[in-house]
């Protein structure tokens, strides 16, 4: 069972001497302030003060985010992330919170896992286990990871299976737990194994961003039987079992969110079922949000507002004690998709309102990892799809354009989905020139990301725009999405 937070001590942080040498001779909120007014000189905006100096060079902060990056590159021209004494994006994607307060003899985060003689592999070794969990191999060795290891998931792992109290479980996905057979008593199931689910977590989330859950759906879902078949195979420690579980349960949320994007929401459904029952089972609460923060997601897009609303009420009854704001606006939001599906727009506005004094609260080091992708763009991408929800197209365009506008670059998909979030917005206020612009702008990332629902969305921005097809731009904006999608 996952140790409570209150008795796991911290994590220790190997301190960053290069960053501390870069500083030189200024005080931390010296060198805070230079870092602000770099900021400024390349229009980025950053709250640096002492504080955060201090978390980068103690190592607590391993990677920056990307603002922060662009400025350190900025300030330090020639030197390279790694130069200043940070470890490399991808190795510390996909880490849940929790293990940033687990015991760090026993439990070893997501991204600091490490297997015997890693001095001797690339920065990117290719994952075997074993030959009995050939479903690992398919897709851990995917030549594309190499390729794509900068891009930062939009870890918000949405989707959603499991009706809203666990029962009722529809879908047509076969379990995993039954569609891969425990390995056989003799296999040892140890850190590498363990490592290795929580591997596959961090890979799905890299590559989901660049290329869609089209794409990877059906290669994940190797990776996910194989987790639950060690699950069902049993370890001799209690610290594997415990990382098991927590891997396999969000490995079933990537793979979830994998479906829910390819419009399998059935398949969808099943796999976050079977993350919640694993939550319930292992006892852990932020596994147990992040899989009701799914099913309020994947609820909403099937038609089910209802459900959406109650998954989004479970979720906030599970993330109550883990000390996120960011966590419990983002639910809040996903109540507010519920409402706003049933037409109450009483509700949606409360439940608005209330994501955005959380939001304002800002980030901690509660929040978890999988949240990265949470953010000002993403808070006024989510109200725009309320407003647009409610037929209130004239708010939901001026969120959509906002969320465009604030969505850092390295994000594809989203810069996708709220552009064609945007299209649809303008060609339902009958701005046509505007919305094929918009549109156009979205066909531009279909391709390298391949995502039924940005496609659904571009397909009814389209038919709203056929009335206005003698305009020239909404003509090519109509011949070249039917030769795209």
């Amino acid at each position: 069972m996952a140790s409570p937070p209150s008795t796991s001590p911290a994590p220790q942080h190997r301190p960053n001497t290069a960053f501390r040498a870069l500083r030189g001779h200024l005080s931390p909120g010296e060198f805070a302030a230079a870092v602000r007014r770099s900021a400024r000189e390349i229009g980025e905006q950053v709250s640096c003060d002492a504080r955060y100096i201090g978390r980068v060079e103690s190592g607590e902060i391993r990677c920056p985010n990307y603002a922060y990056e662009r400025v350190f590159l900025h300030m330090f021209p020639g030197c390279s992330l790694t130069d200043m004494g940070f470890v490399p994006r991808e190795a510390v994607r996909g880490r849940a919170a929790r293990t940033r307060r687990a015991h760090t003899s026993e439990r070893a985060p997501l991204q600091s896992t490490t297997r015997r003689n890693d001095s001797t592999h690339s920065p990117h070794p290719p994952l075997t286990i074993r030959s009995d969990s050939p479903g690992f191999t398919a897709f851990l060795n995917c030549p594309e990871y190499d390729e794509e290891s900068d891009v930062l998931r939009r870890a918000f792992m949405t989707g959603g299976p499991a009706a809203v109290a666990a029962t009722s479980l529809g879908g047509t996905a076969p379990s995993a737990r039954a569609a891969h057979p425990a390995p056989p008593a003799h296999t040892h199931v140890g850190d590498a194994e363990a490592g290795a689910v929580e591997d596959a977590v961090r890979r799905i989330r890299l590559l989901d961003d660049r290329h869609g859950g089209a794409r990877l759906y059906r290669r994940a879902i190797g990776s996910l039987q194989a987790a639950y078949g060690m699950l069902d195979a049993g370890t001799h420690r209690q610290s594997i079992t415990d990382r098991l579980h927590a891997g396999a349960g969000e490995l079933a949320i990537s793979v979830g969110w994998l479906a829910h994007d390819s419009g399998r929401y059935g398949d969808a459904r099943s796999h976050y079922g079977e993350a919640l029952a694993t939550a319930r089972v292992a006892q852990d609460p932020a596994l147990e949000a992040h899989a009701f923060c799914n099913t309020a997601f994947l609820a909403r897009d099937a038609g089910r507002p209802r459900e959406a609303v109650r998954a989004a009420q479970a979720g906030r009854q599970a993330a109550e004690n883990l000390g996120s704001h960011q966590l419990l606006s983002l639910l809040a939001l996903r109540e507010a998709g519920g409402w706003s599906g049933l037409g109450d727009r009483a509700g949606c506005r409360q439940a608005l309102a209330r994501a955005r004094r959380l939001f304002a609260k800002g980030t901690c080091e509660n929040d978890p990892e999988w949240m990265t992708f949470f953010g000002e763009a993403e808070l006024e991408g989510l109200e725009a799809q309320c407003w647009s929800a409610l037929g209130m197209w004239d708010r939901a365009a001026q969120h959509a354009a906002r969320a465009v506008r604030l969505q850092d670059p390295h994000f594809t998909r989203n810069r996708a989905l709220f552009t064609a979030e945007l299209a649809g917005d303008l060609a339902a206020l009958g701005q046509a020139e505007e919305a094929a612009v918009a549109g156009s702008q979205a066909l531009d990332f279909l391709g390298p990301v391949q995502s039924t629902r940005i496609s659904a969305m571009l397909e009814a921005a389209a038919e709203r725009l056929t009335a206005f097809r003698g305009e020239p731009a909404v003509a090519a904006f109509l011949d070249r999405r039917a030769t795209t999608v």
